[in-house]
């Protein structure tokens, strides 16, 4: 996994937990979602990235 892509995802992730917490404390389920989600993509992401780094090797 590149150093690039691991930052990309982890910054991902973060948002989509500020946004999920975000959602949360003002009673916005659209935005909790959409954190939701985008936490799912960033470990996809990184599950994705696991995969070709176990076939380089």
């Amino acid at each position: 996994m590149g150093l690039d892509d691991k930052i990309e995802n982890t910054a991902q992730n973060a948002g989509g937990k500020a946004k999920e917490a975000t959602g949360k404390a003002t009673g916005d389920r659209d935005l909790e979602a959409e954190g939701k989600g985008d936490q799912v993509k960033a470990d996809l992401k990184n599950a994705g990235e696991k995969v070709k780094d176990a076939f380089k090797h």
